[in-house]
This record gives structure tokens, sequence and C-alpha cells, in this order.
């Protein structure tokens, strides 16, 4: 059974009635933001997994450890 015209209309003004004009775009509304976050969210996270974390040059490890242990010398 098919619903009619008149029994769309019905229930469209019950639910205009419930949820008023202004709800019901909101809450439209806060689905999207919640879609977009979520590919935000999707996308910061494939960019994390395709790019490695940077490396650490030894070279400018060993050079700032030197001069820590240069400092700490002078100090005491």
């Amino acid at each position: 059974m098919q619903p009619s015209v008149w029994q769309i209309v019905i229930v469209a003004a019950l639910v205009l009635i419930l949820f008023g004009r202004g709800r019901i775009s909101e809450m439209m509304g806060d689905v999207g933001k919640g879609i977009r976050s979520f590919k935000k969210g999707i996308t910061e996270e494939e960019a994390s997994v395709a790019s490695p974390a940077p490396k650490i040059d030894s070279k400018a490890a060993d050079a700032s450890a030197d001069t820590s242990k240069t400092a700490d010398k002078t100090a005491g």
C-alpha cells in the first residue's frame, strides 16, 4: 500500500510542528560538520602514515651533546 499525497502532507506537517523549521536545519548543519571532521581525520591519518617521522641527524645530535658537556665543565 502506497501512501497518498494527503498522508505525506500530514506527516510532513507533523514533523515541522514537532521539530520546527530551524531545528531541522540545525540538525542538518551538525550532520555536515560531523562529516567534514570525519573526512579531515581520515586525511590526517593517511598523511601521517604516508610520511614517516623525520630522522634526527646524528652529527647535529653529537654537536648538541658536546655543547652541553662543555657547559657543564665551565660551570663546575
